[in-house]
C-alpha cells in the first residue's frame, strides 16, 4: 500500500474535526521548531495537547510526559515529530493506550509499523503535516 492510498481524505477531515486530545510525540519547547508551532495552532483549534518529551517538564504551560506510555487517561491522537526507526515502539505504545489515530508528520514513514497500528484499528496518516491540512480544509 502506498502512501497516497493511506493517507485517506476522510480520514483527514474525521481526525481534524475531532478536536480532542493529542499526545505531541517529540513535542519542543522551542517556539521556532514545527512541532511547537503545529501543537501551538492545535491548541488555537481546540485541541487538548499533551507535550511528550522527556528532556523537559514542561512545554506551552503542559506538563511534559517522558513517554507515550506515562500519559494519563486517554490520547484521541498521537501526533508524531519523531525520527521514522522510532515509530515501531511509538505504536506499540498507542496499541497499548488504546488511542484511535495515529498521525505521522511530513518525512515521517514506516510502513511496516503503520500497518501494525491499521490491524489494531488504529487509522494512520502518514508524511502529512496537521497544520497544513488544517490550513487546507
Amino acid at each position: 500500500m502506498d502512501i497516497a492510498e493511506i493517507n485517506d481524505s476522510n480520514l483527514m477531515n474525521e481526525i481534524l474535526q475531532l478536536k480532542g486530545r493529542v499526545a505531541v510525540v517529540g513535542m519542543s519547547p522551542k517556539p521556532e521548531r514545527d512541532s511547537y508551532k503545529v501543537a501551538k495552532v492545535l491548541m488555537d483549534m481546540g485541541w487538548t495537547v499533551i507535550p511528550v518529551n522527556p528532556m523537559v517538564d514542561e512545554i506551552m504551560g503542559a506538563k511534559s510526559y517522558g513517554s507515550l506510555a506515562e500519559v494519563p487517561g486517554k490520547v484521541d491522537v498521537v501526533d508524531v515529530f519523531r525520527k521514522s526507526d522510532e515509530v515501531p515502539k511509538i505504536v506499540d505504545a498507542a496499541i497499548n493506550k488504546g488511542v484511535k489515530y495515529l498521525w505521522l508528520q511530513l518525512g515521517v514513514v514506516h510502513e511496516i509499523a503503520a500497518n501494525r497500528a491499521r490491524e489494531a484499528g488504529i487509522g494512520v496518516i502518514m508524511d502529512k503535516c496537521m497544520k497544513q491540512e488544517y490550513e487546507n480544509m
